[in-house]
């Protein structure tokens, strides 16, 4: 191992054994099930708006937005940030008062039990139903985010692939199963920042590598289709192809996901004062645009850096691995560059964490809260719920870990189908529950099964079609659970008095 190796690995395991701390600071504050997963209620603005945008920017920010935009120009990555950047907006200013509001004054925990709160679902079907599409779509999600550790451990250092995955689950199940939400939410708080800093050390270095931002852009612009919003560059045979109507609306609807999305979700659910929340709103929506921004830009520069030989040339999915490239680059040049080199890995690293991290607990809170407490009606006191918190949570992490197994899975189509799976099996669900006062219990149930069905059915059956049928799979799906919602409320009956009587004292609020 060289030394700047060695400097970028002691700064990586300085920054692992960080967050473990940060584990045991938290570990004696869970007191209740309450407080492992939503933190008593007592998140802070500024926490609750990055820990919310850190945990769902995962590695995508640092890895996948870049080597798209490094391969194929503005459109793709351009019109995907925009989607995100509009969909992170809107889900702050009308979901984020409404839920929190609404969970405090029902009592709800998790977002399953918000569902069967909030319709009077004596039986917990619906909060059954929400349980199993968490679990469904938030293993492999965790996985993902293993197997990504795993990758980055295994390509910087030579390490074994399976030793470096599985030492990041334990690492990431060990903080998380101390210290519950709040030592999550912390660490993403401290991992957005991370990631920021990470972002901009690489651009400035990228721009001055590729001799100047003029000379960036210079290289961009010999490139057909490559700077354009409506046209995409094909690497492959140095020719551009239309980016049109139907494909933006697909790529932008993966804003739509946010609405649906429990962990993030549960993030607004926490925070100890919902007057604050503008001000989160105002902090996280700014940080998405300027670090997708950054991200793109990141992949237009190291395309540039391609250009004058200071980086290989990156094909395919390769081309993720572009901030890595340039960070080994920096490490080469001394020990201060190479601690340097090892904050920004610890980037890529912080953003895949603070993903994983939050999808473990809202898995785990499916199973031991959801479940077995309130589905199963199992009578525990609060320190053994806490015990099966954390066991649920371990389990969780091991079956992560197998789906993790192989290194030559799709870090990125399970994230992408993930994405989806929440974005219409919840997201049309959560909207309807807070703003339509006719909907019921039978439309929301009837609205998660069809979304959740209609994302297998068009990704597998219809998507594979081509032409006009390629469209991103959320898209259609949330589309159906609408309308699948409305006219089962409306053909079935009216919500009690007892339940609208709650929805008009939250429209008031």
């Amino acid at each position: 191992m060289s030394n700047a190796q060695v400097g970028i690995l002691i700064v990586m395991i300085v920054y692992l054994l960080g967050m473990i701390l940060i584990g045991f600071a938290f570990s004696k504050k869970n007191e209740t099930v309450g407080d492992f997963y939503l933190g008593g209620r007592k998140l802070g603005p500024l926490v609750t708006a990055m820990s919310a945008e850190a945990s769902d920017m995962s590695s995508w920010l640092l890895m996948g937005l870049p080597g798209v935009a490094y391969l194929t120009g503005l459109a793709d990555a351009g019109w995907t940030a925009i989607g995100l950047a509009v969909g992170t907006y809107l889900n702050w200013l009308f979901v984020a008062r409404k839920i929190r509001l609404y969970t405090a004054r029902t009592g709800s925990i998790t977002i399953p039990d918000f569902f069967s709160d909030r319709y009077g679902d004596k039986r917990r079907i619906l909060m059954l139903i929400g349980a199993i599409e968490i679990i469904i779509f938030f293993i492999p999600y965790t996985g993902s985010g293993f197997a990504a550790c795993g990758k980055l451990f295994s390509s910087l250092f030579g390490i074994n692939y399976h030793t470096a995955m599985i030492c990041s689950a334990v690492i990431i199940a060990v903080y998380t199963m101390l210290g519950g939400f709040l030592a999550a939410s912390t660490t993403d708080f401290i991992q957005s920042i991370v990631m920021t800093i990470a972002l901009l050390i690489v651009l400035g270095f990228g721009v001055h590598t590729a001799g100047g931002m003029s000379a960036v852009m210079d290289n961009a612009r010999q490139l057909s289709g490559y700077l354009s919003f409506t046209s995409i560059h094909d690497p492959g045979s140095g020719t551009a192809s239309p980016y049109g109507f139907i494909t933006i609306l697909s790529t932008m609807a993966w804003g739509l996901g946010y609405f649906g999305m429990p962990h993030i979700l549960l993030r607004f659910m926490a925070i100890e004062n919902e007057q604050k929340l503008a001000l989160s709103r105002r902090v996280a929506s700014i940080w998405v645009v300027i670090s997708m921004f950054i991200a793109i830009l990141i992949g237009v520069v190291g395309l540039g850096m391609t250009a004058n030989g200071s980086v290989k040339a990156l094909e395919g999915s390769a081309s993720e691995t572009i901030i890595v490239e340039i960070a080994h680059l920096m490490s080469t040049h001394g020990w201060i560059p190479a601690i340097i080199a090892g904050l920004i890995l610890s980037g890529i690293l912080a953003a895949t964490m603070s993903t994983a991290d939050s999808q473990l607990l809202a898995a785990s809170s499916s199973v031991s809260e959801n479940i077995f407490h309130r589905f199963l009606h199992m009578d525990i006191d609060e320190k053994k719920m806490i015990k099966i918190a954390r066991l649920s949570l371990l389990i969780i992490a091991v079956i992560g870990v197998g789906i993790a197994w192989d290194p030559n899975s799709s870090v990125f189509q399970i994230v992408s189908f993930a994405w989806a799976g929440f974005g219409a099996s919840f997201g049309p669900a959560i909207l309807l529950a807070l703003f339509w006062r006719r909907s019921n219990m039978q439309g929301a149930m009837a609205g998660m099964i069809a979304g959740g069905a209609m994302i297998f059915i068009w990704k597998f059956a219809v998507r594979p079609l081509g032409g006009a049928w390629n469209i991103y799979e959320l898209l259609p799906a949330f589309i159906v659970a609408i309308v699948v919602n409305v006219i089962v409320s409306l053909l079935t009956k009216e919500p009690s008095d007892e339940i609208t009587k709650v929805f008009d004292e939250m429209k008031k609020a």
